[in-house]
């Protein structure tokens, strides 16, 4: 969707969901209404969610909004990374191969595995007891 020089796309990664919008600007990057370095407490995500920025060198020349849901820090920033990738993408389509060869571009799709009935986890038993 393209609203005057706004871009928007939907990331996701394991059970987080992440609207974003690029509109050029000075390189801010707000997610759910609060500036990133305070809404991710952890560096590594927020590096983790700048690198489509940093690879196309467009850092500086984009804002950033992001709303995001579900899952935890880590998949939040995985979802956010992926829906600037794609809005990127949107922007200019001769940034999609360096996006594609860095990994960027497909969503990835692990997510937790299911518990099984009658086991103590999606893959681990109760201890079997012979006798």
């Amino acid at each position: 969707m393209e609203k005057e020089n706004v871009y928007y796309a939907t990331g996701k990664r394991k059970s987080a969901v992440a609207r974003t919008w690029l509109k050029p600007g000075k390189g801010e990057i707000i997610v759910n209404n609060r500036p990133v370095d305070e809404y991710f407490k952890v560096e590594s995500a927020t590096k983790d969610l700048k690198l489509p920025l940093v690879l196309t060198n467009t850092l500086g020349s984009f804002d950033v909004k992001a709303r995001v849901c579900g899952g935890g820090f880590s998949g939040q920033a995985g979802a956010i990374r992926h829906g600037i990738t794609k809005a990127l993408i949107l922007v200019n389509p001769d940034l999609r191969q360096a996006l594609k060869k860095a990994g960027y571009v497909r969503r990835d799709a692990r997510v937790k595995e299911r518990k099984k009935y009658g086991q103590r986890g999606a893959r681990a038993r109760f201890q079997f007891s012979k006798r």
